[in-house]
């Protein structure tokens, strides 16, 4: 590792990219403990104390993806989650709207920068709009005068688009994806500081199922499905193409964290909806007392839920039948299958794959919730979080090596590398 991270350092260019990058992150860090105006720090801890007893809601999933922004009320209380929303939104759109279908599908990239530019505007729009509805939720943490509420949902909604801009920058002149670095920052950040607020018995075992669900999550992470292509020999002029065998990979678990943040908003959501409505009424302490998280009924609604959403997200992200068709154009063949039955076995393979990965995603989930029962406390990460931190630093490591790959320098994988 460390000849590693000296090959790294001697890179003049790509050292000038990490340091971007860090000091673009400890901006974002050092932006993010600053208070929204507008917020009385002693109500504000009185409302924190009034839902501890609470069921999981839209500010707990909020807050881990923040690093604890969320439940300081910083101007960074809702991070980036905005623009993950409105890039999943547009992503949906993208498949139910054929004109941001063709956009999307443009070779010269101005339907990308097109689809892009709107995606921050949607940004906006939904943090304004998010920044709005924290404000009537954390109502009793405000300081009295309308002009508070104004200063609360302005700072929030202006604290998404910095954090935006930050994310972009890293992209465009950094090491890595921006907006994935900057949860990947949340969520370490929420981690140290959950572990260092209990005993040193509950922090040891914290630890300890951290580093082991951290080890089975990279394993899996890094699995491939891997089915051998054999491409046939075609004639064109005097050029002679194909005649080599390949082979198309299929990760294992292909549709990442988007099942786990689904479920987890949409069991939140209800709770969250109605606490903000009526915290005292009869399905608010229904939610509360059957669906909060610890309980039987979350965790099997919860489980159920991520298989779904596993299913559903895999099938708009992955279309075996336009694969198939696409290896046939090109002139492969499966061994052992031709024609049709091409995209027959495809599917197969991807339904046992999601098959695979729905309940792994679903016991993955299940661990931290049945920790948290066990010791009476709140573990301050989830299986999404380490999911998401795992595929992050999974993928900056890549971005380093294809940048020394490119300079002509090989990383030792196979001699204490990085992986």
């Amino acid at each position: 590792m460390l000849q590693n991270i000296r090959k790294i350092w001697n890179a003049t260019e790509l050292r000038k990219k990490i340091i971007y990058t860090f000091f673009m992150l400890l901006l974002f860090r050092f932006v993010s403990v600053i208070p929204s105006p507008g917020i009385d720090n002693t109500l504000l801890a009185s409302w924190q104390a009034s839902r501890a007893s609470g069921g999981a809601s839209l500010f707990d999933l909020a807050n881990m993806m923040t690093g604890g922004g969320m439940s300081q009320m910083t101007i960074m209380a809702m991070g980036i989650t905005p623009y993950i929303n409105a890039s999943i939104i547009m992503q949906l759109l993208c498949i139910a709207i054929p004109a941001l279908e063709r956009l999307q599908n443009d070779e010269t990239g101005a339907g990308r920068e097109k689809i892009n530019r709107i995606t921050r505007y949607v940004t906006v729009v939904l943090a304004a709009v998010q920044a709005i509805g924290i404000a009537h939720g954390v109502a009793n943490a405000i300081k009295p005068g309308w002009f508070n509420y104004v200063l609360v949902g302005l700072s929030m909604a202006a604290g998404t688009a910095l954090a935006m801009w930050i994310g972009e920058r890293i992209s465009d002149k950094g090491i890595g994806n921006g907006i994935s670095l900057l949860i990947f920052v949340g969520i370490v950040n929420n981690l140290f500081t959950g572990i260092t607020s209990y005993g040193w018995v509950n922090a040891l075992i914290i630890i300890a199922l951290l580093i082991f669900m951290t080890a089975v999550v990279t394993f899996v992470e890094l699995a491939e499905r891997r089915i051998p292509l054999q491409i046939a020999k075609q004639t064109k002029g005097r050029r002679v193409y194909g005649g080599q065998n390949t082979r198309l990979t299929l990760k294992v678990v292909s549709v990442g964290v988007m099942p786990l943040i689904f479920a987890y908003s949409f069991l939140a959501f209800p709770g969250t909806i109605a606490s903000l409505i009526n915290s005292k009424g009869a399905f608010a302490t229904f939610w509360n007392t059957y669906m909060s998280n610890g309980t039987v009924w979350y965790m099997l609604v919860s489980g159920l839920l991520i298989i779904a959403f596993t299913y559903f997200y895999s099938s708009i992200s992955f279309d075996p039948a336009k694969q198939a068709e696409q290896l046939i154009m090109q002139g492969a063949t499966i061994p052992g299958q031709r024609g049709k039955n091409i995209r027959n076995y495809l599917q197969t393979t991807v339904n046992r794959l999601n098959l695979f990965a729905a309940l792994f995603l679903a016991v993955l989930a299940a661990i931290p919730t049945l920790l948290t029962s066990s010791l009476n406390a709140r573990i301050p990460f989830a299986a999404s979080s380490i999911l998401i931190a795992v595929s992050v630093a999974i993928e900056t490591i890549r971005t380093m090596e294809g940048e020394l790959s490119i300079r002509g320098i090989e990383m030792d994988v196979d001699k204490g590398g990085f992986m």
